[in-house]
């Protein structure tokens, strides 16, 4: 008996799981979609991690099929650029940021109109999956082509 609970429990947790991630797809496509033609809040405010190991970099293979990003993302209104991305890669990623440096911030309307603040960031822990993606080391070189079209300034900046 309690083998079967176990199965179904689990089977249960990996629907639950899929559908979470095919919520973040929907939600994230029409987000962008919308605000991208009408900003009715002007610049987003945005943070996103810079954590390296090596010569790779953690990148966040995103669920919603727009490719891969940096771990980070949208501020809220009374969180300062650095409590975002604090909170950003422990969400993204499983992440705790025990050092984090500001290295540049730079405006986009690539995909939304955003304020982007990049940090050079340490962390600690192991890396989780979230609804948003999975989140993976890559090799610097090959991220270019497959980032968000918001984020591609800052390997263009660092390389």
């Amino acid at each position: 008996m309690g083998v079967v609970i176990f199965a179904v429990g689990t089977a249960l947790s990996k629907a639950f799981q899929r559908l979470k991630r095919v919520l973040f797809s929907v939600l994230s496509r029409t987000g962008v979609a919308v605000y991208s033609r009408l900003p009715i809040f002007g610049p987003l405010r945005a943070s996103v991690a810079l954590i390296r190991k090596g010569d790779l970099v953690l990148i966040i293979e995103r669920n919603d099929g727009r490719g891969l990003s940096f771990p980070g993302g949208l501020a809220w209104p009374w969180e300062t650029a650095e409590q975002t991305v604090v909170r950003e890669v422990l969400e993204e990623a499983g992440l705790k940021i025990v050092r984090s440096s500001l290295l540049f911030e730079y405006q986009s309307s690539a995909d939304v109109p955003c304020l982007l603040s990049v940090y050079e960031a340490e962390a600690t822990g192991e890396l989780t999956d979230s609804w948003e993606g999975s989140p993976r080391w890559h090799a610097w070189t090959e991220i270019r082509a497959f980032l968000l079209p918001s984020q591609k300034e800052i390997v263009d900046r660092l390389s």
